[in-house]
C-alpha cells in the first residue's frame, strides 16, 4: 500500500515537474522536447483526467491550440449529469485478475487520481499562465497587471487549497484505508472551503471577455499565451480550456461522491458522514452549473451576432436571445407580403432581411425597435390571417405568422419582454399596456403623436383622402402618408412638416390635423369647415358600433363605376341605412340605401351566396363570400327593412 501511495504522489509530482520543464524548454533556445526529458516510473504515462479530456487526434495534428468547441460545451452538462465519462475502465482502477477490491475503495482511488491530475492543471494555470503573464505585464508595461489578476481571479487560493490540503488529506486517508475506510468526514471538514469557487465562477464571464479583448489588443499578451499554449505541457489546449477546469471540478466531486454513497453497505460507518458531505458538495456544484449555463448562453449569443454581421450597436454580452424566426411583412403598398426575419432580445427587436449572397453575415438589420415602450397585439384581418402588430418608438410593423400557434407564441414572447422591461423601469408603465381591442386600436392616442411610429393605413384600404374626403387618382391627387398618425392623405392635406421625436426630431410630412396638434399653429379656415354631406360617414372598419359590416361583391349594372367589391356597413347609430364604401377606411360612402320597406330575396343566378334588395323598380344585387355570411346579411337587412332598431328586443351585433 505504501509503495502504491508513493508511486501516486510521484505521478502528480512528475506532472508538475513536466509543466515546469516545459516552460524552461520553451524559454531556452534549442531546448529538447519535454518527452525527451520526462520519464515516468515503470514506463506508465500520467493518469488521464478523464476520457472527455483526451485530445482529439485530428485536432492535435492541426496547427495551433484548440478553442472551446460548441459541441464540447453543449454536451458538458449531459456528461456530468449522466456519469457517462466514468463508464470506461481506466487501467489503474481496473482490478487485476484474481483481485476483488470493494467498490467504494475503487471510487476513492478514482477520486484521488483525478485530483492529482486536477492539481497539475491548477499548477499550470497559477504558476505558468498567471505568473508569466504577470511578469510580462511588469516588464513590458504592454498591458495592466490588474487585467491579469482579474482574468485569473482567486486561482492561487484554489491551487494552494487543493495542493496543500485536499490532495494530501485524500492521499493519507487512502493509505490508511484498512484501518479507517471512510472519506465522508474528510470531505465534510474541507467542503466549506469550496465556497471560494463562487468568486471564481462569478468572475468567469468577465474573465473570458478580458481574455478575448487583450488577446486581440496586445501582441505581447498574445505572444505569451501562444508560447504556453503550444507547449507539450498545455496539451495544445487554449487558456480558456484550462480555465474551465475549476468550473467543472465540483460537479465531478458530486458525481463521484454520489456513486460512493450508493456503493456503501448499509452498515457502513461512513454512510451518514458521506451523505452529509454529498449535500455540502451539492450546494457548491450549483455555482458551477450556473457558470456552464452562462457559457452556453454566451456561445449562442455570439453565433447570433455573427449571423447579424457583428454590428457595434447590437453586440452586447448582457443581452439574452428570447426568440427568432421568419415572418411575413404586410406591406402598405404591395399586395403580396415580403419575407423577413425577427430576432427578439430582452431589450430590442431586430427586424431583418435575409441576404441574397450569404458571405459572412446572413441577415441585414433593417430596423431596431426598443422593447421599452413597445406594444404588441393581434390583428383581425381576413385577408392576412395570423397577423399581429408590433408598435415601437422607432417603427410600427404589421407582420404575419405561418400559423395561429406561431402568432400567439410571438405575441407572448414580445409581451413577456415588455413586462420584464416594465418591472425594471417604472417610467414606461403608462406605455407598456396590454393589447387594445377597440376600434381605435390602430390610431395613436393624441398624447403619443410624434413619440412613437404610427401604424400606416394600407393604400388599398382607402380610395379617398382621410382628411378632406376627396377621391384619389394617379395624376392629380396621389396618396401620401402622415408620419405622425399614419393616415393616407392627399398632397394638399399633407403639405406640412413637423419635428417627430421618434425620428430624432427630424422634420417629417404630416397632415394638417397633426401639424396643428404638434406645433400649436392654427390654420386658416378653409373648405374643411364646410357642412358635412349625407354620405360623409366614416366606415369605422371593424367597429363595435356597427350592427353589420363586411366586404360584399356588387353585381349588375346598378353600381356603375363604383366597382365590383364594396365595404358594406349598417351602423349602430343609423340602423335603417346601408352604407357602401369603396374601402374600409374611407371617410365617405359612395352609396347609401334606406332599407325601410325593401324586400330581401334570393338571387336568380343559382348561387346560394347571392341575394337581392328590391323595392319599386330599385334592384341591388350582392354576393357574400360564404353562405353563413349571406345568412347574417339577409337577417340584418330584413330587420332593418321592418323598422327594427337596436333598442328593441332581438339579436345584437351581427358584424363580421
Amino acid at each position: 500500500m505504501e509503495a502504491a501511495s508513493e508511486e501516486k504522489l510521484t505521478s502528480v509530482s512528475n506532472l508538475v515537474t513536466a509543466f515546469e520543464n516545459s516552460r524552461m524548454s520553451e524559454a531556452a533556445p534549442g531546448a529538447h522536447t519535454l518527452e525527451a526529458k520526462h520519464h515516468h516510473p515503470g514506463g506508465r504515462p500520467p493518469p488521464p483526467t478523464g476520457p472527455w479530456e483526451k485530445p482529439n487526434m485530428e485536432e492535435a495534428l492541426g496547427s495551433g491550440p484548440r478553442t472551446v468547441s460548441r459541441r464540447y460545451l453543449s454536451s458538458l452538462k449531459d456528461k456530468l449529469s449522466s456519469g457517462a465519462w466514468r463508464k470506461s475502465c481506466q487501467p489503474r482502477t481496473c482490478p487485476g485478475p484474481g483481485t476483488q477490491e470493494p467498490e467504494e475503495k475503487r471510487i476513492v482511488q478514482e477520486l484521488l487520481e483525478t485530483e492529482q491530475a486536477y492539481v497539475a492543471r491548477l499548477h499550470l494555470l497559477d504558476q505558468v499562465f498567471f505568473q508569466e503573464l504577470l511578469e510580462e505585464a511588469r516588464s513590458s508595461k504592454a498591458f495592466p497587471e490588474d487585467v491579469v489578476r482579474l482574468i485569473f481571479s482567486n486561482i492561487s487560493s484554489i491551487y494552494q487549497f487543493h495542493a496543500q490540503f485536499f490532495l494530501p488529506e485524500l492521499q493519507r486517508r487512502l493509505d490508511d484505508w484498512t484501518a479507517t475506510p471512510r472519506i465522508g468526514d474528510v470531505i465534510q471538514k474541507l467542503a466549506p472551503f469550496l465556497k471560494m469557487y463562487s468568486e471564481y465562477v462569478k468572475n468567469f464571464e468577465r474573465a473570458a471577455e478580458l481574455l478575448a479583448t487583450w488577446t486581440d489588443k496586445s501582441p505581447s499578451f498574445q505572444e505569451v499565451l501562444t508560447r504556453i499554449q503550444s507547449s507539450k505541457a498545455s496539451g495544445s489546449l487554449t487558456l480558456q480550456h484550462h480555465m474551465l477546469e475549476p468550473v467543472q471540478r465540483i460537479p465531478r466531486y458530486e458525481l463521484l461522491l454520489k456513486e460512493y454513497v450508493q456503493k456503501l453497505p448499509e452498515e457502513s460507518p461512513d454512510r451518514a458522514d458521506a451523505q452529509k458531505a454529498l449535500d455540502m458538495i451539492f450546494l457548491a456544484a450549483q455555482h458551477s452549473n450556473a457558470a456552464i449555463t452562462e457559457m452556453e448562453r454566451l456561445q449562442d449569443l455570439w453565433e447570433v451576432y455573427q449571423r447579424l454581421g457583428l454590428e457595434d450597436d447590437i453586440v452586447d454580452p448582457s443581452n439574452t436571445l428570447l426568440r427568432e424566426g421568419p415572418v411575413l411583412k404586410i406591406s402598405f403598398r404591395r399586395r403580396d407580403p415580403m419575407e423577413r426575419y425577427l430576432f427578439l432580445f430582452n431589450n430590442m427587436l431586430l427586424y431583418c432581411v435575409p441576404r441574397v449572397i450569404q458571405v459572412g453575415a446572413q441577415f441585414q438589420v433593417r430596423t431596431r425597435i426598443d422593447v421599452a415602450g413597445m406594444k404588441v397585439r393581434e390583428l383581425t384581418d381576413a385577408e392576412f390571417p395570423h397577423s399581429f402588430l408590433v408598435s415601437g418608438k422607432q417603427r410600427t410593423l404589421e407582420l404575419q405568422a405561418r400559423s395561429q400557434e406561431e402568432m400567439i407564441s410571438w405575441i407572448q414572447a414580445c409581451q413577456a419582454a415588455i413586462d420584464q422591461i416594465e418591472k425594471r423601469n417604472e417610467t414606461f408603465k403608462a406605455v407598456v399596456q396590454g393589447p387594445e381591442g377597440d376600434a381605435q386600436g390602430q390610431e395613436l392616442q393624441s398624447e403619443e403623436l410624434g413619440l412613437r411610429a404610427p401604424q400606416w393605413v394600407r393604400d388599398k384600404m382607402v380610395t379617398m383622402c382621410m382628411r378632406c374626403q376627396e377621391p384619389f387618382n394617379a395624376l392629380t391627387r396621389r396618396r401620401h402618408h402622415c408620419r405622425a398618425c399614419g393616415y393616407v392623405v392627399c398632397a394638399r392635406c399633407s403639405d406640412y412638416r413637423a419635428e417627430l421625436k421618434y425620428d430624432d426630431n427630424r422634420p417629417n410630412r404630416v397632415c394638417f390635423t397633426c401639424y396643428t396638434f404638434l406645433t400649436g399653429n392654427v390654420l386658416p379656415e378653409d373648405k374643411d369647415d364646410r357642412r358635412r354631406g349625407i354620405l360623409e360617414k366614416g366606415s369605422v372598419s371593424g367597429s363595435e358600433q356597427n350592427l353589420m359590416g363586411s366586404f360584399l361583391q356588387l353585381l349588375g349594372d346598378k353600381w356603375g363605376k363604383s366597382g365590383t367589391r364594396g365595404w358594406c356597413v349598417i351602423p349602430g347609430d343609423d340602423p335603417l341605412v346601408l352604407y357602401v364604401y369603396a374601402a374600409p377606411q374611407d371617410m365617405r360612402a359612395h352609396t347609401s340605401i334606406p332599407l325601410l320597406g325593401y324586400q330581401v330575396t334570393a338571387g336568380p343566378q343559382g348561387d346560394p351566396r347571392v341575394f337581392q334588395l328590391q323595392q319599386s323598380g330599385q334592384l341591388y344585387t350582392f354576393k357574400a363570400e360564404t353562405e353563413e355570411l349571406k345568412g347574417r346579411w339577409v337577417k340584418a337587412m330584413e330587420r332593418a327593412a321592418s323598422g327594427w332598431t337596436p333598442g328593441e328586443p332581438g339579436d345584437g351585433d351581427l358584424s363580421d
